[in-house]
């Protein structure tokens, strides 16, 4: 809607009329066919309608474009008397500055800004309406207005409330709300505390099932390691045995051969040695050794 034309003084240009409303233009958009209209008309009339209301030619929302400059500096400067008239105020400005000079009147209506205080059930606060030059007047003896308990509970009352007021009453609710709280508080923290120990509890059993296994596998492993050792001292046992046998042979077959030599020419049968007695056995490795030195020994005699 445009701006009521009772509200202006002087001439108006026809121009300067919605075609819709009839009033003054009000944030103004022009059709291809140059007539003007008032943002919201003409939007409203389009919902229904795809012309032009004032020649019916064809109009669609995306053909609108802003008044032509001359129109708008026309427009700017008509001057228009302050809404709140009726309340007192005789202002009369360009239509330019009538928004940014209502916006500040001492004339306009303004809400009380008295809320009802946190903690009180008046939470819709003061319901009236009051001019603005008025309204620290009316704050001063507002029954909405609130204001720190006087016996210091740290409360905020309303004035129409202090006699209904019990700081201990206010105090002891304030005190179960607060204990509410604690214990939902509480509960969150013990269902944490529970989710995180469970997790921590299968995250320890997982890591035992874990160890448990490489102790087994290295309990194995350390058999086998047990094992082998025991074939390598068993070997190395039987062959320090054999080394110790193969030692003394060796020390046997030399006394044998220094005592040959000793006796020179000996007969073609000489008397058995006694170490040598062990070694006559056929076949043996000890046996053919002991033969190729009779061999040897008989050669000598003959010689």
């Amino acid at each position: 809607m445009g701006y009521d034309i009772e509200r202006f003084v002087g001439y108006v240009n026809e121009g300067l009329l919605c075609c819709v409303c009839r009033d003054v233009l009000e944030d103004p958009l022009q059709a291809p066919c140059e007539h003007a209209f008032c943002s919201s008309c003409i939007h409203g009339w389009l919902v229904h309608h795809h012309n032009c209301p004032e020649d019916r030619q064809s109009l669609d929302v995306t053909l609108l474009r802003p008044l032509f400059r001359y129109m708008r500096n026309d427009l700017s400067r008509l001057q228009i008397r302050c809404r709140n008239r009726d309340q007192g105020c005789e202002m009369v400005c360009s239509l330019e500055s009538v928004d940014r000079h209502e916006r500040e009147c001492e004339y306009g209506l303004v809400a009380c800004t008295n809320t009802g205080g946190e903690y009180l059930c008046y939470r819709c606060g003061c319901p009236m309406q009051v001019e603005r030059r008025t309204l620290e007047a009316h704050l001063s003896v507002c029954e909405f207005r609130s204001r720190e308990c006087p016996n210091g509970c740290g409360y905020t009352i309303l004035s129409c409330d202090d006699s209904q007021h019990s700081c201990v009453a206010e105090l002891r609710t304030e005190l179960e709300l607060l204990r509410s709280e604690m214990i939902c508080k509480v509960e969150e923290v013990r269902h944490e505390m529970e989710s995180r120990l469970d997790s921590q509890r299968r995250h320890m059993v997982q890591k035992e099932s874990l160890l448990k296994n490489e102790v087994e596998e290295l309990k194995g492993q350390l058999l086998r390691v047990m094992s082998d050792v025991r074939a390598l001292l068993g070997a190395e046992r039987l062959h320090r045995q054999e080394l110790e046998q193969a030692e003394l042979e060796k020390r046997e077959l030399l006394e044998l051969l220094k005592s040959l030599q000793k006796e020179g020419r000996a007969p073609a049968t000489p008397a058995p040695h006694p170490a040598a007695e062990g070694l006559r056995k056929p076949g043996s490795a000890r046996s053919l050794t002991v033969d190729c030195i009779k061999r040897k020994s008989r050669e000598v005699t003959v010689i």
